[in-house]
């Protein structure tokens, strides 16, 4: 016994050095800060990997746990968002219920086994704007295999023998005021207490573990390499890979990769069109957003400041500029840039424009939208604020 636990353990270990192989990728980014990033990444990912494989993947005994976070992050990760789910599966039945909050968009999808770290196949969405609650926002949601009641299915999902997770995708715009969902999850099929701890069972849980991590944090990079090698032009991930996992339900994410020395800047420009919410997000190489509790790496259709024409202008560099919208490049070379529309009329594509630092007036407007040095520690101020908020710390 005690050798097949060391025996576990071990290969635990070993995979998760082995997962170290992708600092090393011909495509990986050699500078100091892109190498220690992807060893922070790992390190991360391993909670991750846990939470998902070892700790929060009994079916029969599921927690709503969020995902993403300021510590913990990869696949592009939204900085408005706040991702929370489950594991299920496609024979029980569960109630979701709570206070829907007040995020301005929120999507439920219910998703089957796939060939992707996340999934495969999305076998409903909802948005919180369909769903039926109460005079004091309160809600509840059903999963099961079977039609309810009709006294039961205001909100429903009709799972699928291959069901494996429902998450809760919540984007706020206003990061002071908006309040997060507040909900639980609970499997009405099954009232057993789960199974004692075995090393038999911890064994094979540590090793999907890090199958995970090696897993999705190389899905990541091989999806990052399509755009690194079409830089500043943006690009959705239906144009490079057919796959059913990565768009949010109801909108279109377009991504270009951005390489910036520190005495150049990128110019972006696009006028938003009409949408339900809209979001700029900002990311290294690894496909992880900058530190959005303590950068101006961000910005959506509540922040964001657009010209008198509706004109959105961005400008990406080292240092601040001084422009309404600008995005801190953190210490970071190169990266990834997106712009998300959620419920748009249509899906405009930025334009990008490369120029040297020292010459960034003469490519912007003479009316260009400005903030003094105090607003914009104030808008560092209440990044913060609103982070712990959302997280609760």
């Amino acid at each position: 016994m005690d050798a097949h636990i060391k025996d576990d353990w071990r290969q635990f270990c070993d995979q998760l050095y082995e997962a170290g192989d992708i600092l090393f990728r011909d495509t990986t980014p050699k500078d100091d800060a892109t190498r220690a990033t992807g060893l922070r990444l790992l390190s991360r990912n391993i909670a991750l990997g846990l939470q998902f494989e070892l700790e929060n993947c009994d079916p029969r005994h599921p927690e709503l746990l969020h995902y993403f976070d300021p510590l913990r992050k990869q696949g592009g990760d939204n900085t408005d968002a706040l991702y929370v789910g489950a594991p299920i599966n496609g024979s029980d039945t569960y109630r979701i219920h709570g206070q829907l909050g007040s995020a301005r968009f929120l999507a439920i999808t219910a998703l089957e086994n796939g060939d992707t770290p996340w999934g495969g196949k999305v076998i409903a969405s909802l948005f919180g704007k369909d769903l039926v609650i109460d005079e004091s926002g309160n809600f509840e949601l059903i999963l099961s295999p079977n039609p309810q009641p009709a006294s039961n299915s205001a909100n429903w999902i009709q799972t699928t023998p291959d069901s494996y997770r429902i998450t809760f995708r919540q984007f706020f715009a206003d990061w002071l005021n908006e309040t997060p969902m507040q909900a639980t999850i609970e499997c009405l099929t099954h009232t057993a207490p789960p199974e004692p701890p075995s090393s038999t069972l911890i064994g094979e849980r540590l090793q999907k573990a890090a199958h995970w991590l090696r897993w999705s944090t190389s899905y990541w990079t091989e999806q990052i390499d399509k755009w690194q090698a079409r830089p500043n032009a943006f690009y959705a991930y239906g144009e490079w890979d057919k796959n059913t996992i990565d768009a949010t339900p109801g909108g279109l994410p377009l991504i270009a990769y951005w390489e910036l020395q520190t005495d150049q800047a990128m110019i972006v420009r696009v006028t938003p069109p009409q949408a339900d919410y809209w979001a700029v997000e900002f990311g290294n190489y690894w496909w992880e957003t900058m530190d959005y509790r303590y950068r101006l790496c961000s910005t959506n259709c509540h922040h964001a400041t657009l010209q008198d024409d509706g004109e959105l202008i961005l400008v990406l560099s080292h240092s601040d500029p001084g422009v309404a919208n600008w995005l801190d490049c953190s210490g970071y070379p190169q990266g990834y840039i997106t712009v998300r529309w959620v419920g748009a009329d249509h899906y405009p594509r930025p334009q990008c424009q490369k120029v040297k630092l020292t010459e960034l007036k003469q490519h912007l407007p003479a009316a260009i939208k400005t903030v003094s040095s105090e607003e914009r520690q104030q808008q560092l101020r209440e990044r913060r604020l609103g982070v712990i908020k959302r997280f609760g710390y």
